[in-house]
């Protein structure tokens, strides 16, 4: 895989908070998000011109899955075909607990095997809840940051007001690490497109 900018693991909260329509509503935003010009403007911005980007599902301890293993954006067709395995990713955990931490450390393991040179590695988290099973995740947080890994989030707020505020303290971390939120599923295709924009671009030209 060639030398990328970023390479970003979107790692998405499939457990049963989340039901089969907010699942297809992730799953569809993040496609469309990939679709949009300004994403893929941002992706291919930097000094390498191309960012490397892959899906990991969590859910309950043990429940971790990639659904879409790395891809490469060089240009606006590599951003297309990630919108199209998006689109096409089924649902490879089974709903149950909220493992955070667990999510949290299976992404990071991903990023750890990652196959190529990335001058920045990123964690891009989205979900509806706090960790509510297995590891936590604030030591996990902090073993990420020091591999120099950045970790974002991104709360979808219906079920948890307070969840923006436990992002920040368990989950993020990292050079310009922030937690974005959105009122409910409806809204999470403008939330992670704005969000994929900010990271990509990286923090300093956000």
């Amino acid at each position: 895989m060639r030398d990328v900018d970023i390479a970003l693991c979107l790692a998405v909260d499939a457990s049963s908070s989340v039901d089969h329509d907010e699942f297809g509503l992730m799953m569809g935003g993040l496609a469309e998000a990939f679709r949009d010009p300004a994403v893929a403007g941002a992706a291919t911005g930097g000094p390498r011109g191309a960012a490397a980007v892959a899906l990991l599902l969590w859910s309950g301890p043990g429940a971790q899955a990639v659904a879409v293993h790395w891809m490469t954006l060089a240009d606006a067709a590599g951003a297309a075909a990630l919108a199209d395995a998006i689109d096409a990713a089924p649902r490879l955990v089974p709903a149950g607990a909220t493992a955070l931490g667990e999510g949290l450390a299976a992404a990071l393991r991903l990023l750890a095997g990652f196959p190529g040179d990335a001058a920045r590695q990123v964690v891009d988290l989205s979900g509806d809840g706090a960790g509510n099973a297995g590891i936590p995740s604030a030591p996990v947080r902090d073993a990420g940051v020091s591999a120099g890994v950045v970790i974002n989030a991104l709360a979808v707020v219906n079920e948890e007001p307070d969840l923006p505020a436990h992002y920040a303290a368990q989950v993020i971390g990292g050079p310009g690490a922030f937690v974005m939120e959105c009122a409910d599923y409806a809204d999470f295709a403008a939330a992670i497109r704005r969000k994929l924009v900010r990271e990509l671009r990286g923090a300093l030209t956000a």
